[in-house]
């Protein structure tokens, strides 16, 4: 089993499993070869085919529909917020509380978390095609009549797109919304 990580920092987890993030966006491509290409769907092995004058380029979705994945939380929230009832209480505890993945979900297994997604769909877009209701699905929230925002950000936009290029910014580093990346997008359900 796979797992996914959201941002602890923005309440990302929190929000997908409060059921308010639906969707997650991921790069398609990290080092910007088919920034120039066309996307023109996917292969039988389910790949991303991008096209250009110059090539053709298959990118591998690191999820796919009908998919489960562990959501990542540290040993320590997981300890702390299901005590007994968590999968690390029926093993060596004091194993736990002196790994990595005590205090960084980065490391922990995927075998022991006790939240998991299902994927129900993935797609391939530019970034900057996301519509105002998938910036909803993506977590952000509309704390008053006119205003959205994302928690542990202090201003509010006028509009879901301008809280989301914020939000995107501060997760995956500053300048991606402007760059306009291919982007997975894969929306989930939470799996009990």
């Amino acid at each position: 089993m796979q797992k996914i990580m959201f941002n602890d920092r923005f309440g990302l987890t929190k929000a997908a499993l409060d059921l308010i993030k639906t969707m997650t966006r991921r790069i398609a491509d990290d080092d910007g070869d088919i920034d120039s290409m066309e996307f023109k769907g996917f292969d039988s092995q389910g790949n991303a085919v991008f096209a250009s004058a110059t090539g053709i380029a298959r990118i591998k979705p690191k999820y796919k529909v009908g998919e489960v994945v562990a959501v990542a939380q540290s040993y320590k929230e997981i300890r702390e917020k299901y005590g007994i009832r968590s999968p690390i209480e029926y093993i060596n505890r004091d194993r736990y509380e002196k790994s990595a993945g005590w205090n960084n979900k980065m490391f922990v297994r995927a075998s022991l978390m006790p939240n998991h997604i299902r994927i129900t769909n993935v797609r391939v877009e530019r970034l900057q095609d996301i519509s105002d209701e998938d910036c909803l699905k993506e977590g952000i929230t509309k704390p008053t009549f006119d205003t959205f925002t994302f928690d542990g950000w202090k201003y509010f936009a006028y509009n879901p797109r301008e809280a989301y290029a914020a939000l995107i910014d501060k997760v995956s580093g500053k300048g991606v919304w402007k760059s306009n990346p291919w982007v997975f997008v894969y929306e989930f359900e939470l799996v009990k």
